[in-house]
């Protein structure tokens, strides 16, 4: 007779983090928003304790600040955090694909083409919710060859920090077919073992999107104050 399987539940402040993080990377919750956890406890018909407790984590990504009296509010980054984020992103990810490629392995670009089917998938259907995680996932499988697990840890809560952006970067932008192409190009330099060419790539990936982005957010801030 078979042993028992052990089955991953999630707990309903996990259930809730979730979907928050889900509405603020998604700009559902715009940054800035302030979170009432009154309005949670009612929205999602619990009380206010795994609310709390799901702000807590939120807040522990970096995407919430939350505070004792009132509640919670979106974090909304000033326009040199934003571009320290990118440029976080392009130091450490660079120092892991240059340890990456040298490691990878067929079985690593089988699942990176596959992720960059599924992106392909979620750019025909318009579903830049879904390629955002594709994304993160695409990019954490170039340089699982390196072995840094802690390196990869710190760049998971960095890229949660700028996933809005990056999806901001995409959506308002009409940036998909660049990303599609890039990351084409990505894996096809560390196919070829092409460590300098594949860093040097990947740093005008990260850089033009910072680039972008910020005069984007910064005419957008303008727009909102004048309005």
């Amino acid at each position: 007779m078979p042993g028992q399987r052990a089955i991953a539940r999630q707990s309903l402040p996990d259930v809730i983090a979730n979907d928050l993080r889900e509405r603020i990377l998604s700009g559902q919750l715009v940054e800035g928003e302030t979170i009432r956890q009154e309005n949670l406890a009612t929205e999602y018909d619990v009380s206010r304790m795994p609310i709390r407790e799901a702000l807590k984590q939120l807040d522990a990504e970096g995407l919430v600040i939350l505070t004792n009296n009132r509640g919670a509010s979106v974090v909304k980054h000033s326009l040199p955090e934003i571009g320290e984020l990118f440029d976080l992103r392009t130091l450490v990810e660079l120092e892991l694909f240059r340890l990456a490629i040298p490691k990878m392995t067929p079985q690593h670009f089988e699942l990176c083409a596959d992720l960059l089917h599924q992106m392909d998938m979620s750019y025909t259907a318009n579903d830049v919710l879904r390629w955002g995680d594709l994304n993160r996932q695409f990019h954490a499988s170039l340089y699982a060859a390196a072995g840094c697990t802690l390196t990869m840890d710190f760049l998971h809560r960095v890229n949660l920090q700028s996933d809005r952006y990056v999806r901001m970067h995409l959506s308002v932008l009409h940036q998909l077919e660049n990303a599609r192409k890039d990351h084409l190009k990505l894996l096809q330099l560390a196919e070829a073992g092409d460590v300098d060419g594949g860093c040097a790539f990947l740093r005008t990936h990260i850089q033009r999107a910072k680039t972008q982005l910020l005069d984007l957010i910064a005419a957008k801030r303008v727009a909102d104050e004048a309005g």
